[in-house]
């Protein structure tokens, strides 16, 4: 019988790996705190109508990669694709919305598309969100992208590029997209890839999302939709870039940005890290205002960003778990179980650390101390265990190998804790 394995596109995290988000989770904890942003957990299954409604019937990500099945009374659900949709789902149905309150949430866990597994891009991936409900202000647009520079600068990435663009309103869009039709109708629709010639007619602002290279090619010269804003989203862009300038953000404005969803409108933007060289997006988000409404919430206004943890755990160095404070050698079977209490009161007083159960040569548990990295092997046998001592070989420096009380080390390592 053939072995059970890991479904293609999903992955074990041991702890090394395990280690990277852990310490991701841990700083933007931290970090959004400090900002007055809240943790939010939702399901990871939804109805499927939610994300056809709110990222869009046209797009990829509803189109082509989501896991979507019907459930034992034939309704339609979906794992998420991605958090937004899920958290202003929530957000409408715990009704506590007030005119004039801001809310900030934040997010972490897993997502799921049927895309072609690929190194930092698997088919269950995880992502950090955070969300700004209520305000309409581009102060919150700038808020959140500084938010998000202080997390990665946290984490050690500090060669950030941050990719800027308006996608105007509901009032000046319509122009712009008149706009990208005629463009288009000028081109051989028969250079553009069949998912292009559908959107031209569909969704036409969707054709500079695209990735294929011949597209690529043919929208470079394409209108910009900044030369088509309205008046209010010119001045609503100003102060978004006034307030990275004053915070000193490297920014680049790519009129092609639109990211992979509908519900953009206005601010949208990108971030990525050069600290390994070569550009790697790590992160993205913009203003989605009329989404809240389109699933028949509120009329209020949104901002977030989504940060994918997978590509920012290629980019972080290998992070080494901290050393464990003991490795407890036990070299005599008659000594097992005081061993293994005398480890609880240590890990009881603070210490973290390994018990070696006897097996073996004196000379394999000190390989097994060794390995373990810790700071101190304890030995503890036959004299140790009628003695009521325990000796105490440090693993690092020059320290001398010395036999005291248990005791006494215990009353030591609780004080060294305090």
């Amino acid at each position: 019988m053939a072995k059970i394995q890991k479904i293609k596109g999903f992955v074990d995290l041991f702890p090394e790996e395990a280690a990277k988000f852990t310490r991701m989770e841990t700083l933007a904890r931290d970090i959004f705190s400090r900002y007055a942003f809240g943790e939010l957990r939702t399901p990871v299954l939804e109805k499927t109508e939610l994300f056809q409604k709110s990222i869009g019937e046209d797009t990829d990500v509803v189109g082509k990669e989501m896991f979507t099945f019907p459930d034992r009374k034939d309704r339609s659900l979906t794992m998420r694709p991605e958090a937004t949709a899920g958290v202003v789902r929530a957000f409408i149905e715990s009704g506590t919305h007030q005119p004039g309150k801001v809310s900030k949430f934040f997010t972490f866990g897993p997502m799921f598309r049927y895309e072609r597994p690929q190194k930092g891009r698997q088919r269950q991936f995880h992502q950090i969100n955070a969300e700004i409900f209520g305000a309409p202000e581009a102060q919150a647009d700038g808020e959140l992208i500084l938010m998000l520079r202080t997390f990665l600068n946290a984490l050690g990435l500090t060669k950030l590029t941050v990719e800027l663009n308006s996608l105007g309103c509901h009032a000046c869009r319509p122009a712009y997209r008149q706009a990208l039709i005629d463009y288009y109708t000028s081109k051989d629709r028969a250079n553009f890839c069949e998912d292009c010639r559908r959107r031209m007619d569909t969704n036409p602002l969707r054709v500079l999302d695209c990735k294929v290279p011949g597209c690529k090619a043919l929208v470079q010269d394409a209108p910009a939709i900044t030369d088509h804003l309205c008046p209010e989203c010119e001045a609503h862009f100003a102060d978004v870039r006034t307030i990275l300038d004053g915070a000193n953000v490297t920014y680049e404005l790519n009129p092609r940005l639109v990211r992979g969803l509908d519900y953009y409108v206005r601010t949208c933007f990108e971030v990525s890290s050069h600290d390994i060289g070569a550009q790697t997006a790590v992160a993205g988000g913009g203003r989605y205002d009329g989404l809240i409404r389109s699933l028949d919430g509120p009329d209020c206004p949104a901002t977030g960003f989504a940060c994918g943890m997978e590509r920012l755990a290629l980019l972080l160095e290998r992070l080494e778990a901290p050393a464990p404070d003991f490795y407890l050698a036990v070299v005599d079977n008659a000594a097992a179980n005081a061993a293994m209490l005398f480890a609880q009161q240590l890990r009881d007083a603070g210490q973290s650390g390994e018990v070696g159960y006897c097996g073996g040569s004196m000379k394999s548990r000190m390989r097994a101390a060794n390995k373990s990295g810790a700071k101190v092997c304890l030995i503890m046998g036959g004299d140790e265990l009628d003695n009521g001592t325990v000796t105490v070989k440090p693993m690092t420096g020059d320290g001398e190998q010395t036999t005291v009380s248990r005791a006494e080390y215990l009353a030591r390592t609780t004080t060294e804790e305090q």
